[in-house]
């Protein structure tokens, strides 16, 4: 395998297949944001690159959606250090909505941000050099919060991340309001707020240590058969969920209106990072 093999390359689209082969009816494993970077691994035909993701995933991407350039990319990946935090918005030519849009981002999009400010507009830069200007309430920078110094903080901010995906449909390997799975909303939920985790439905120890039941909070996650969900208190659990075809809450007590008997029953691991 020669060519891309080994280079760096930022996703330029608004959201990218990620899939288990290298083909457009293949099942999707995962998804790509705007200006995530990943990194080539590999060629299949037909304009197929096999690429890690930088929370070590795996799987086929187009290089259609790919801007492949090593140097801007690892200079973007140090400068590219907001995200969007609204579920969907527009990058707009000019501060203003009377003008027309440069880009579509859906929540945790990365952009790189200018000290260029206009009222309750900020100039953002694109992977491909484009400027353009969004919302300031918008995007947020990524802050890494010690889990061992700031714990209350950190759960309570997991929760609300995975909480604000509520109500969006669910889609096989999403990972954005548009749609999202289980493990996507899992590990958005952690990406979001600086910490990386598996992406899969699975305890894997070198992500986080299993915990028994009467030790769990906030922010820990539930583990079934393939499928994970995360403790919000209360007995109540978030998780997306194709039964329900969205996100919703549902609990662990059968005394609750939301209890989920198949789940409740069949918890595999409970764990977390704390």
């Amino acid at each position: 395998m020669t060519g891309f093999v080994n280079e760096w390359a930022i996703i330029r689209n608004t959201l990218v297949p990620v899939m288990k082969d290298p083909h457009f009816q293949s099942e999707q494993a995962d998804e790509g944001l705007f200006g995530m970077v990943v990194q080539i691994k590999g060629e299949a035909k037909d304009g197929w690159l096999y690429v890690k993701t930088h929370y070590d995933y795996y799987g086929y991407m187009h290089k259609d959606h790919l801007l492949i350039d090593r140097e801007e990319a690892l200079r973007w990946k140090e400068k590219a250090n907001h995200f969007l935090i609204y579920a969907m918005a527009d990058v707009m030519a000019e501060p203003k909505y009377a003008t027309y849009p440069v880009a579509f981002l859906t929540r945790g999009a990365l952009v790189q941000v200018e000290d260029k400010i206009e009222k309750d507009w900020i100039q953002v830069i694109l992977p491909y050099g484009r400027k353009g200007w969004i919302r300031k309430n918008f995007v947020r920078k990524m802050e890494k919060i010690s889990p061992q110094n700031h714990e209350n903080q950190l759960r309570e901010n997991l929760v609300d991340m995975a909480l604000s995906y509520l109500g969006t449909q669910y889609r096989w390997g999403g990972k954005s309001p548009m749609g999202i799975d289980c493990s996507g909303l899992c590990s958005m939920a952690y990406m979001l707020n600086g910490i990386i985790i598996y992406r899969d439905a699975v305890l894997k120890e070198e992500y986080m240590r299993k915990i028994e039941r009467e030790d769990m909070k906030p922010g820990d996650l539930l583990f079934f058969p393939g499928h994970v969900a995360m403790y919000i208190g209360d007995d109540r659990y978030v998780h997306a969920t194709g039964r329900e075809g969205s996100v919703v809450i549902n609990s662990l007590n059968p005394a609750h209106g939301d209890y989920r008997e198949d789940l409740a029953k069949n918890i595999t691991g409970i764990g977390t990072i704390f």
